[in-house]
C-alpha cells in the first residue's frame, strides 16, 4: 500500500487532490489570460461579477469529479447537442464479460475499474465525451488522462487540466528522462487505478494517427507494464484494459491533418507552431462531427493470459495485434467510409449508401478542401489524404472482420 509520503513522487504529473481543489480555483480565475478568455464570452459583464459568480457556482465544489459535474459536464452536453448528430456508448461487453481484475473478482462491472485504451481522434474530447457516457450509464467515476506537456502552453490551461483529472505527460525529453517519465507515469497509472480507484483513458498511440488508420504502439504497452508489480501479464492485468473504439462520421481536424500532410511533404522539416496545436483543439472542439460512437470491447484480463508464456517482445508484439483486432472490428461505420474507398480503389460498396450521400459526402469534401490555404495547394494530394482518412477505418475493419481475441 503507498503512502501519502510516496505519493509526493507523482506532484509533478498527478491531478489535482480534493484539499488542493480551492486554490487552484482561486489561482485560476485570477489569472489574467484566463479573465480575458472569460471576458470573450461575456464582455458586458464587470470582472468583478463574472468572477463572483464563478465563486458561487463553485460553493460546493470539493473534488476534481465535483468540479467536472458542476462546470465541465454542462459543456460537453451543450458540444454534444451543438456540434454532433448525438454521441453513443455500448459497454455490453463490460456487462457480459467477468471481471478477472483481483481488485473485484466478484462485483458487477459497474464496480471495477478500467483503464480504456483507445484511439485517438480529438485532443480534448475523447475522455470528454467518455465521461459524459460513463455517467449516463450508471459509472461511479470519471476517467484520469494523461495529457501532453507541449499542450499546456499557458499556467490557466494547466491548472484547469489538473482541475478536470488530468496529469501530465512529458515530451521532448532525452532518452534517459524518457525513461524516468515512462516509469514515473505508469507507476502513477497503477497508483491511481488499485488504490484511487479511479479509471484512466489512455491513447493507444502517442499523438493521433493523421490517416485514421488506428495502431497500437508496443511502447504505449510496455509503459503500461511499468509499474505494478510480477510478471508483465500480472502488471497488465491490475490496470482491467478495456479496447475502446472511438467512431466520428466527420472529423473536424481532418483538413488540418491533410494541411500538415502537404506541408511535411513539400518541407521535410516542418513542425507545428503552439498556435497550430491551439487551432487544432479548437476546431476539433467546435467543429461538426456528425455521428459519434464509443464501443467498448472485453477486458484483455479475458485472454491476457494465453500470452504469458511469450518472451518479452513477442509478448508485446501479439498484445498490441490482438488490441487492435479489438479496436478495429469494433468501429461503427458510416456511409462516407464505404464512399472514400470506393473513391480511392474503385471498390463496390454502393449497397452501405445511397447518391445522395454521395452528393452530401462530396460536398463536404469541397467545404474542407476549401479551407486549407498554403503555398502551392496541391488538390489531387489534398483530396487523396482526406479520403484515405476516411477509408482507413473500414479497411482496419474489413481486414479483421470476424476474427476473436
Amino acid at each position: 500500500m503507498a503512502t501519502a509520503m510516496d505519493m509526493k513522487e507523482f506532484d509533478e504529473i498527478r491531478p489535482y487532490e480534493p484539499g488542493e481543489m480551492k486554490q487552484a480555483f482561486d489561482d485560476l480565475i485570477n489569472d489574467r489570460q484566463f479573465s480575458l478568455l472569460l471576458k470573450g464570452f461575456a464582455p458586458w459583464l464587470p470582472k468583478v461579477i463574472r468572477n463572483g459568480l464563478l465563486k458561487m457556482a463553485f460553493v460546493g465544489v470539493k473534488t476534481p469529479l465535483d468540479f467536472q459535474q458542476r462546470f465541465m459536464k454542462p459543456v460537453v452536453r451543450y458540444i454534444i447537442r451543438k456540434h454532433t448528430d448525438g454521441c453513443s456508448f455500448d459497454d455490453k461487453a463490460l456487462r457480459t464479460s467477468p471481471l478477472l481484475s483481483p481488485l473485484s473478482p466478484l462485483t458487477s462491472h459497474l464496480d471495477g475499474r478500467y483503464t480504456f485504451l483507445s484511439n485517438h481522434r480529438d485532443i480534448v474530447l475523447d475522455s470528454a465525451f467518455l465521461d459524459v457516457m460513463l455517467v449516463d450509464h450508471g459509472y461511479p467515476t470519471t476517467v484520469e488522462i494523461g495529457i501532453g506537456d507541449n499542450l499546456l502552453i499557458y499556467p490557466w490551461i494547466k491548472r484547469l487540466v489538473r482541475m478536470n483529472k488530468a496529469f501530465t505527460v512529458r515530451r521532448g525529453l532525452t532518452a534517459h528522462e524518457m525513461m524516468r517519465s515512462s516509469q514515473l507515469m505508469s507507476s502513477y497509472i497503477h497508483y491511481a487505478v488499485t488504490q484511487k480507484r479511479e479509471n484512466i483513458w489512455i491513447a493507444q498511440r502517442e499523438g493521433r494517427a493523421k490517416d485514421s488508420s488506428d495502431h497500437t504502439q508496443d511502447s504505449v504497452l510496455k509503459m503500461l507494464a511499468m509499474g505494478g508489480e510480477g510478471s508483465f501479464a500480472d502488471k497488465l492485468r491490475d490496470l482491467n484494459i478495456v479496447p475502446l473504439t472511438i467512431s466520428y462520421e466527420y472529423d473536424p481536424c481532418d483538413y488540418l491533418k491533410a494541411q500538415e500532410f502537404q506541408q511535411k511533404r513539400d518541407n521535410p522539416s516542418f513542425k507545428k507552431s503552439k498556435q497550430d496545436d491551439l487551432d487544432n483543439m479548437k476546431t476539433g472542439i467546435f467543429g461538426y462531427k456528425g455521428r459519434v460512437h464509443y464501443q467498448c470491447a472485453r477486458p484483455v484480463n479475458v485472454w491476457i493470459d494465453e500470452l504469458s508464456s511469450l518472451p518479452k517482445n513477442e509478448f508485446f508484439a501479439e498484445l498490441s495485434r490482438r488490441i487492435d483486432n479489438e479496436l478495429h472490428r469494433n468501429y461503427r461505420l458510416y456511409p462516407c467510409n464505404y464512399i472514400a474507398l470506393d473513391l480511392l480503389e474503385h471498390s463496390d460498396f454502393s449497397s452501405h449508401y445511397t447518391a445522395k450521400d454521395v452528393e452530401c459526402f462530396e460536398r463536404y469534401l469541397q467545404g474542407q478542401m476549401a479551407k486549407i490555404n498554403i503555398p502551392g495547394k496541391d488538390e489531387a494530394f489534398l483530396r487523396e489524404r482526406l479520403l484515405t482518412m476516411y477509408a482507413n477505418p473500414l479497411k482496419n475493419y474489413l481486414r479483421n472482420e470476424g476474427n476473436e481475441s
